[in-house]
């Protein structure tokens, strides 16, 4: 007699966790995929396909600059991983060699941290946009960037495939750095 007035309580289901931690389930035949900027001084950024991280997390192998993850399309497990620092020393020249030695048709995979604009050259930037990169001339001072491509061919178009986030004294989430930024979804296995 107690119970009588008191309002049922419904509880749901715990969210069964998706790969990558993105919020859809992706069919058999795509492979989930997330990319995260870093934040703030201490938050690295992450990269992740289907399910494995590839930049960041445990594996301590991101930094400050230009993360970039190169994924062969064919059996899609990682061929290289690099950071290239782009507010000390001169990287943008090794970054486009990088970029160029990466073979055709290889997904490639890109987070920024901290600053990626400073000593980033119009080469590297000719080099993104190549790639199809359409944000990477408004790369500003600790502006958070991922961008995603494919090397020598496209990505399909309902996929987002670049976000930018400028650093702004009046908008920062953390002091004088921007809120980080991601893109993720299920990206066809062929």
């Amino acid at each position: 007699m107690r119970n009588i007035g008191l309002k049922p309580v419904i509880k749901a289901p715990a969210p069964r966790r998706q790969k990558c931690d993105i919020w859809v389930a992706c069919p058999d035949d795509h492979l989930a995929y997330r990319l995260l900027s870093g934040g703030a001084k201490d938050k690295m950024p992450e990269i992740c396909l289907n399910d494995e991280i590839l930049i960041g997390g445990n594996k301590n192998n991101a930094g400050r600059g230009i993360n970039i993850a190169v994924i062969n399309k064919d059996t899609w497990k990682l061929i290289e991983v690099k950071t290239f620092d782009m507010y000390e020393g001169e990287f943008s020249g090794p970054m486009v060699e990088f970029l160029k030695k990466a073979p055709q048709g290889s997904l490639l995979m890109v987070s920024s941290h901290d600053d990626a604009s400073t000593k980033l050259s119009e080469d590297a930037k000719k080099t993104f946009e190549e790639l199809g990169s359409k944000e990477v001339r408004n790369i500003r001072f600790r502006s958070a960037w991922v961008f995603l491509a494919f090397k020598g061919s496209k990505l399909p178009d309902h996929l987002e495939k670049e976000k930018i986030n400028h650093s702004q004294e009046s908008k920062n989430r953390y002091a004088g750095w921007p809120a980080e930024i991601q893109i993720d979804g299920c990206l066809p296995k062929k």
